[in-house]
């Protein structure tokens, strides 16, 4: 009577391996494609480090502080934000935070560049959006470092396989919001539009996209966000920056390096959280 309770071993549907294959045969096969890939973000990344380190560390301060204040329109914000990313400089951690935000900012700008279009597609077509959701809520629910082990066949270790790792987590909420957004524009101010004989075009770039945009903003914030969350993991891969500082801390026990590098990535976090959050709110203004 133990089939009553226990699930019969016989019934077992295998998903793993013919994953596990398709994966193989494309790495041993398109080897050259993914190297060319891997050639190309890597160069992106070194690239968008280049832009950031280029900017002096007081000049850099001096900008996030004045963005703070001209975005939330309070000084004392601005100051704050300042005597964080200060702190981070004083803690040592100034070269690292440049390499967390460089794989962070080209991570985010290849999620705009595939989500921000994917969402507009999708937004004109019931059947495309509904057939989207199920992969979207796959690609959210999934645990991170699944993720990682195709990213390392395919990429091998560093900041390529990382910044693809960290696109594929990031990039849904920027498609689903752009698609919802867009889709929740008056129908009448649409229609009123297209009747004075606008194109589609001009229908999208001069009266949906312009309505939708403080929706759009705050998929673009969740996707800042969502990156920002997969630093620690990446460095698992060999990702470089705070992260990385985590994971020896973690592996060394050295409670302190982990901490000190922790509390930096919050900070670095929530700056660019109320900055981003700030500029959403003066869309929505």
């Amino acid at each position: 009577m133990n089939w009553l309770w226990e699930f019969p071993a016989g019934m077992y549907f295998d998903i793993g391996t013919p994953i596990e294959n398709a994966v193989i045969y494309l790495s041993t096969n398109f080897g050259s494609a993914f190297d060319f890939a891997k050639a190309a973000l890597q160069g992106f990344t070194q690239g968008v480090h280049a832009v950031v380190s280029f900017v002096p560390w007081w000049l850099t301060i001096a900008a996030v502080g004045v963005w703070g204040w001209k975005s939330s329109g309070r000084p004392s914000r601005g100051a704050l934000y300042a005597a964080l990313l200060l702190a981070v400089g004083l803690m040592g951690l100034w070269s690292l935070m440049l390499e967390t935000i460089s794989l962070v900012m080209a991570s985010v700008i290849i999620s705009l560049l595939i989500g921000l279009p994917v969402g507009v597609a999708v937004s004109g077509s019931d059947r495309a959006n509904e057939g989207l959701r199920p992969v979207l809520d796959a690609m959210q629910t999934m645990p991170t470092f699944v993720y990682l082990i195709p990213a390392v066949m395919f990429f091998g270790l560093g900041q390529a396989p990382a910044v693809i790792a960290t696109t594929i987590y990031a990039v849904p909420p920027v498609i689903r919001l752009t698609s919802h957004a867009i889709r929740q524009v008056d129908a009448e101010v649409v229609e009123a539009a297209r009747s004075f004989g606008s194109t589609w075009g001009q229908v999208l770039f001069k009266v949906q996209i312009p309505q939708a945009l403080p929706t759009i903003m705050t998929g673009v914030n969740q996707t800042i966000m969502m990156a920002v969350a997969m630093v620690v993991t990446c460095s698992m891969i060999g990702a470089k920056g705070l992260g990385m500082e985590v994971l020896i801390g973690i592996n060394r026990l050295e409670l302190g390096r982990g901490f000190t590098a922790g509390a930096a990535i919050v900070i670095v976090a929530i700056i660019i959280d109320r900055l981003t959050q700030n500029w959403s709110d003066a869309k929505k203004g």
